[in-house]
Formats: C-alpha cells, structure tokens, sequence
C-alpha cells in the first residue's frame, strides 16, 4: 500500500511517501526548485519521491494532505462576521486556498504531466496540526505518549494538546486564532530586524548575547490562563487583520509586518534590518522573548503533563524547533523521554498527513522509531563522476577517488589542519538540519573558525552559532546530558573542561545544538568523526549545512557550484575528493 503526503499551498511545501506504513521517501520543494522556504504546490517534490519507489502516481492508493479547508469552519465564519470588512482580504486568500485544496486530483495530474484517469488514489484531508502530531507520536516507536503541536498557524489553530495510544490520536484541547505563541515569536523577530519569512532561530541563535532586561514589557504581550492556555494582547498585532500579508503562490513566501506600532511605543523604534548592529539592546530583546515564549511552552507543557499523567512526550509544530527551549524539558518538566519530529515545522506535515491515514485511518502496523532523516535523493558513483567531468574546475583543485577508510583519514587530516571541508555523502536530508549528509565541517577546536565559516564560506551575520556532530558514545563526556540528539534539536551545555577544547562550537552562554552521531545509523559521517577522535581525542566536528544563501544541496552539481564560488578548501563527494592546492582555510 502506497500512502502519499503533502504540504501544499502553504510555506515548505513537501512530498512524502509510505509504503506499507514504512516512510520510503520526503523531499522538500525548495531542494529541487531552489527557492527557499517555497510555497505552492510541491509537484517537482511528488515526481521525485514517486521516483526513488519506483512507481507512478497510480501505484498511490491514498494522498494525503495536511489541510482540512473544514476544519474549525464555525469558528472561521464567526470570526469573519465580527470583524467584518477587517478580514475580507484574509478571508478571501483562505477560500482561494481552500479551493486549491479541492482541486487536488487536477493538480497532482497537471505537475506530473499525466492523464486526470491515473490519479486513483483516496484523497484524504488532514488537520494541520492534527498531521504535526501524526508526524512526531507515529514515528516515535512509542506506544503512548503526550503530544503537542505549537507553531504559527495552521487550519485556525496555533496549538493543538493530545494523547498518542497505538494507532490512536485523542485530541485534548486547541488554542485557536488569532491567538498564538508562533506569531508572538515573529513578530519580535521582526522588530528586530529580521522580516523574512523564516528567521527566527537567528533570534533565537542572537538570544545568549543579551540580558533579559525586556521580559516585563514582552509579557504584555501574552497572557497566561488556566489549563494550559493562552492569549495574546491583539493591540500589539496586525496579522489578525489582514493575515500579515501572507503570500503563498509559488516560490519563497512572503510575510508583511505583523506587529502595530503600539510595539514600539512600547519599546522604541525597532532595529533597522540593514543595520550590522545586532547586540546591545537587540539581543536583549531576543533573550527577553526567548524567556516569554519559555513561560508559555513550559506552561502548556506542564498542563499537558497534568491531565495525561504521562512522562514520554512528543512535539511537532514550527515552535517545536525552538531547540534552546526543546534542551530544557528534561530538567523543567516531569516527561523522561521527548521525541521531536525532525522536520518539525510545516514541511513535516507532509509526513504526519500520510502517518495519520496510514495507522489512524486505515489501522497498519506502526514502524519503529524514526531513527533518521535521510529520505532524499541520492547519487550513484557514475552520476557523480559524470558531474565531477563536466565541472567548470580551477587548475589549482585536484581531483581523487579513495576508499572508504582512506578516505575518512585524509578528511579529518585536512579538517584537523584547519580546513573547511564540503561532506557530500548518500541521501539528502529531510528537515531543516544538515545532519551529515549535505554538511560543511571544520575544526572545532579552533576560536577563529567561527568567523572564518561566517565571513568566508556562509556570509552571514557574525554572532550565529555552529553545531557539534559528536559520537554518541562520547557525547556525555564532552556535554551535561548524554541524551541522544539525532536532530540536531536540543540545546545542551558543555561541560566546563571542554569548554576551552571547543571553542569554534560553544556559543557564548558555554552551550551547542548537538547532534550524536551512531555508527549503525549513518556509518559514514561516523567514521570521518571517528578518524578526527583518533587524530585529535575530540569527538566531533563543527558541521554547518552545504549551502550559501540558498537551500541546502541537493545535487552533485549543486555541490560543486557552491564549492567553486566559495573559498571553501576540500569538497568529499562520495568517495571522490576535491582539493584545492593553495588552501583558504587557514588563518
């Protein structure tokens, strides 16, 4: 039985595909059309997971989408009438939507260039966050579980409370529009001069600079209730009015102000985003809405945990990537076992929509734990060749095929000596996280790397952090909780004799968003940390994502482009090595 999710007509757009209640495949549009975030319909990301099954859509006998135009309509229609000519734009983008929704079969045949008749599959829809929690309580190998959805929006509800038990998904509670503890998180983003659609972790990564001097005053934004609730203060937003502008046509989204100007009465004029300024009283404001949000999800959590009397617990929902806050739950809550969707936010629901017909709906088997998120594309040895061949290559690089042991020394040689190294290896990632497959490693151990990385190879802000990859088996000796963190979705601290050992991975407040590394899980990104660990006694590496300014790699070829435009020093593609002779890594 083939089972196809989608996200579609909405930000990260996303194709997954079951087989038997096994996920087979997912694959984001914006690695195959190459604009970030993309909206619309996820027709090049369908072709593709058909693709790697080796089937065509009349294989499919249920799609699933994760948006039910139903879902919470008396509510919707409630809101639009008391708030009359205000919402008629946001209204009208929703039915426009809904009706793509609708269209579904036509559409699905139109991207994949076939006749309407092959499109025999059972359309399914599925609540958004109904799906969010399918994608983080099926794929946990848990059999039951507390679970919580939190995001922006999604079908009227920012937050969605239940309980996971086999097959089933009891809904408890839902926090509705237009209250919502992802759009709080926004808009301060937004005040402080970060506009885009996507952008909060650079709040969040800005947040340890920063003294939480403003938290009184973002607490007036956010009311705390009874059981678990929560609203906001709509004097201080726009988006209930006009949806923030929303844009969902193909290509990257696009999202206006959502913030009034009572906010800045509030707290002064915003930061201008073209500003290289970002400390002082940004990143006060940063560590102030990182506490804010804290004091929601902690209380929702809390009440969670009340009324299920449950301590295993699983999250989904954009918020869900917030890993500062995920790295705390063990301490500050009674759950003992959290799993975290790795695709938490809206690409995610591509795979929850399929998990929830596959084992709610139809009853499968449910499949073990998700213990990875390598669902991609991958490349054969002569597809790589044949890229390396055609390549516009300077004299300078030189190009070797070694074996897999070889290869991992002369690696964590050239990284151990300063080098960036480009790490091209098996299927693409699913999920917002380079996790070894299509990721940029370095030296963790130098102070400088930092700079080098964001100057030289990334080009962005200053003060972003870099993540650790560490062995597993070695990942409590270096961080206080030796959880395994295959995501790269919590936030631990080092321990303080290694502090000084890592310094190109320990952010300012002496924390990493760690991932361990299994060697039964991805052997290869193993062996090369395995090889650094022998030559230096660190066991991990700096690993960032294979991009710059664009989506992450999908392609050998894509590979290679960002290798020669960057002054990037060593690019493994396979087992095939690129290497510049004069090296730009070194300081």
């Amino acid at each position: 039985m083939y089972i196809l999710g989608l996200n579609a007509y909405h930000g990260d757009a996303s194709a997954a595909l079951f087989k038997d209640g096994t996920l087979v495949a997912a694959v984001e549009e914006e690695r195959l059309n190459r604009k970030k975030h993309a909206a619309g319909f996820p027709g090049l990301a369908v072709a593709c997971v058909l693709k790697d099954a080796g089937i065509t859509i009349s294989d499919v006998d249920h799609v699933a989408i994760s948006r039910d135009p139903k879902a919470s309509l008396p509510r919707k229609v409630l809101y639009a009438l008391s708030r009359g000519t205000q919402v008629a734009s946001l209204v009208k983008n929703r039915i426009t939507n809904a009706g793509k929704v609708r269209a579904l079969e036509d559409t699905l045949a139109a991207a994949l260039g076939v006749n309407r008749a092959e499109v025999r599959a059972t359309v399914h829809n599925v609540e958004h966050h109904r799906s969010h929690i399918a994608s983080a309580f099926f794929l946990s190998g848990m059999e039951d579980a507390a679970c919580l959805s939190i995001d922006g929006f999604g079908d009227f509800t920012s937050t969605m409370t239940a309980v996971g038990r086999r097959n089933e998904l009891e809904i408890l509670d839902r926090v509705q529009f237009p209250h919502s503890a992802g759009m709080f998180y926004t808009a301060v983003t937004q005040f402080i001069g970060f506009p885009r659609y996507g952008e909060e972790w650079k709040m969040m990564g800005l947040a340890p600079y920063g003294r939480p001097l403003y938290k009184e005053q973002l607490s007036k934004l956010v009311h705390l209730k009874p059981n678990g609730r929560f609203e906001l203060d709509l004097d201080y937003f726009t988006f209930q009015i006009d949806g923030g502008s929303m844009s969902w046509e193909d290509g990257s989204p696009q999202l206006g102000r959502i913030w009034s100007d009572k906010l800045s009465t509030l707290l002064g004029p915003p930061r201008d985003p073209e500003s290289n300024d970002y400390l002082g009283r940004w990143a006060d404001l940063a560590i102030s809405a990182q506490h804010v949000y804290e004091d929601i999800f902690f209380h929702v959590l809390h009440h969670l945990h009340d009324v299920t009397g449950l301590t295993r617990l699983c999250l989904a929902g954009g918020c869900a990537l917030n890993s500062v806050a995920n790295g705390k739950i063990l301490d500050r809550t009674p759950f003992k076992d959290v799993f975290v969707q790795p695709a938490a936010a809206d690409n995610g629901t591509a795979i929850g929509a399929a998990a929830y017909v596959a084992f709610h709906t139809v009853g499968l088997p449910r499949q073990a734990r998700m213990e990875h998120a390598y669902t991609g594309p991958q490349f054969t040895d002569a597809q790589v060749a044949d890229a390396v061949k055609t390549a516009d290559l300077t004299a300078d690089i030189t190009v070797t095929h070694m074996e897999d042991d070889a290869l991992y020394a002369h690696v964590a040689q050239a990284v151990a000596n300063g080098r960036v190294v480009g790490w091209f290896q098996g299927r693409m990632e699913f999920g917002p996280r380079a996790l070894g497959n299509r990721s940029i490693v370095a030296d963790p151990r130098r102070a400088d790397m930092k700079d080098i990385l964001n100057t030289r190879i990334k080009h962005r802000e200053t003060y972003r952090p870099f993540a650790p990859s560490v062995l597993e088996e070695h990942a409590g000796t270096v961080f206080e909780h030796a959880e395994p963190s295959p995501f790269m979705l919590m936030v631990f601290k080092v321990k303080e004799a290694w502090r000084s050992k890592i310094p190109a991975v320990t952010h300012v407040d002496n924390s990493g968003r760690v991932q361990t590394v299994r060697a039964d899980v991805n052997a290869r990104y193993h062996g090369l940390i395995s090889a650094f660990h022998k030559l230096t006694g660190v066991p991990l590496v700096l690993n960032t994502s294979f991009n710059e300014h664009e989506p992450i790699v999908c392609t050998p070829q894509e590979a290679l482009a960002c290798f020669s435009r960057t002054r990037m020093d060593v690019l493994a593609l396979g087992n095939v090595v690129l290497e510049r002779q004069s090296p730009g890594g070194k300081a």
